[in-house]
């Protein structure tokens, strides 16, 4: 079972769907994992085996994954009967009535869902430390973050517990993790996957769902089983030309792609982050793609962090109050971490109208880059602006906890900005520097255009693979 371990999420449906493994024997395998290894990198928070061993021992549906234990992190998508704290006190005993839509499709799809995993709180910072549950540890260094909000997703799929696990992206949050812990995440377009049955969208549109995999095949996969309006929604993304799974084989042609290199905010990036979009941007050119280094976007940066900032912190109170009016719950700081309170405060005091001429900051801006990439297929760039930092390196003073705002955007210079466009967007794990440490490169495309990243991705693996790379912290 080991042996298994090693294998993603396809092959592991496939073996269970010609009768050579039960899906009872792969969730005791995942579980006898993560009891084992949990406790060096504190990644799943809520076990759900009975639960579990309930369904792998039933009649499972009869979809793409049927049997494959998963992880589901802890904010955002709801499973009925479970709690969901997504990393605050203030729901720490809350538990879910109902199933989103996503882990309704999960379910039809033959997953099964054995744990959730930690994030930061209210997934407000690109780094796992809760206060609630503490923090999660790199498997490739456990003095070092996994990123967040989908840290613990990350860090269990690095460490060998499940092929995949779902994760969420309202800033980077899929993407900047799989960088951290040598994984494949893809943000979707801006509506490809629900977030119903309460929510249309979520912080004007910043926030999508998918997951972080170790192969690019079981991410086509899941987007496969997982994609598609559901009813009632406000808006979707454009439909794809055919599955996902399909476009892994398509050439993608030669592509013509952008290179940004540089910090675009002005400040230095670290050396490892230029060494290693350099290298993925030389990789590229060896399969036959075009690249052109370009300085930067046609948009004002200085504008986009503040527009952006506003959208973001007036999200903060919209999803503790919504909360507290679902639960019945009255917010006060002695509920939340200083720095959740600190924005939620800010967010309190955005008035209606600069929020609004914020999101139509944000929306002019999309129209200019969508122009702007009409002269690339692709834009790459280092997907974070230094490689991960020691735990602890987010902490904020106590008389100024907003600080570690500033932190996390020096972190995160790329990945906001297909939040807001609603782009798709990817980072892949090609480079690991001298410390051992993973440092993922960052490809954007079009809108709704997931299936040339997945192309790319595709020939990116075939090329250069890492599946057989594996921390120091591992079931294998």
């Amino acid at each position: 079972m080991n042996d298994i371990a090693l294998l993603d999420a396809t092959a592991q449906a496939e073996l269970v769907r010609t009768k050579q493994v039960k899906p009872i024997e792969l969730l005791e395998a995942a579980i006898e994992r993560i009891e084992r290894l949990n406790p060096q990198i504190n990644a799943v928070v809520t076990p759900m085996y009975d639960e579990a061993r309930r369904l792998a021992g039933g009649n499972l549906p009869g979809g793409s994954f049927t049997g494959v234990p998963f992880l589901m992190k802890d904010l955002v998508a709801s499973y009925a009967g479970v709690r969901q704290t997504q990393g605050s006190e203030y729901l720490k005993d809350f538990v879910s009535p109902f199933d989103t839509e996503l882990t309704s499709r999960y379910k039809r799809a033959g997953l099964v869902v054995a744990g959730k995993t930690n994030t930061p709180e209210l997934g407000l910072l690109p780094t796992t430390e809760p206060r609630l549950f503490g923090p999660t540890r790199n498997p490739w260094n456990v003095e070092h973050t996994v990123g967040g909000s989908s840290g613990g997703s990350a860090a269990a799929v690095a460490a060998g517990f499940a092929p995949m696990a779902h994760g969420g992206d309202g800033g980077g949050s899929i993407r900047i993790p799989a960088s951290c812990c040598g994984l494949f995440g893809l943000k979707p377009s801006r509506a490809r996957v629900p977030l119903g049955p309460l929510l249309g969208d979520m912080m004007g549109g910043l926030v999508c769902e998918h997951a972080i995999t170790c192969s690019v095949r079981d991410s086509a996969g899941l987007l496969d089983a997982t994609a598609g309006p559901a009813v009632g929604d406000p808006y979707y993304a454009p439909p794809q030309d055919r599955p996902y799974v399909e476009e892994l084989s398509v050439d993608p042609g030669r592509l013509r792609i952008g290179l940004i290199a540089r910090n675009p905010t002005g400040k230095p990036l670290h050396e490892d982050c230029i060494a290693a979009v350099k290298d993925a941007a030389a990789l590229c050119e060896d399969l036959g793609h075009e690249v052109e280094e370009i300085t930067s976007l046609p948009i004002s940066i200085e504008m986009f962090e503040q527009a952006f900032r506003t959208v973001f912190v007036a999200g903060v109170p919209w999803g503790i109050d919504g909360i507290g009016r679902l639960t019945g719950r009255s917010p006060s700081p002695d509920k939340f971490e200083p720095f959740t309170w600190s924005l939620y405060e800010e967010g309190k005091q955005t008035k209606a109208g600069d929020y609004l001429i914020a999101l139509s900051t944000v929306q002019q801006m999309c129209r200019t880059v969508a122009g702007f990439l009409e002269r690339y297929d692709l834009v790459l760039t280092p997907t974070l602006g230094s490689p991960p930092p020691k735990l602890g390196y987010f902490d904020a003073p106590p008389d100024d906890p907003g600080a570690a705002f500033d932190r996390a955007i020096e972190f995160v210079p790329f990945t906001p900005l297909q939040n807001a466009t609603g782009q798709p967007a990817m980072s892949v794990p090609l480079y690991w520097n001298a410390e051992g440490l993973p440092i993922g490169v960052h490809f954007a495309a079009r809108f709704g255009d997931e299936a040339t990243l997945f192309r790319l991705a595709a020939q990116l693996e075939e090329a250069r693979p890492w599946a057989s790379k594996r921390p120091p912290v591992s079931a294998v």
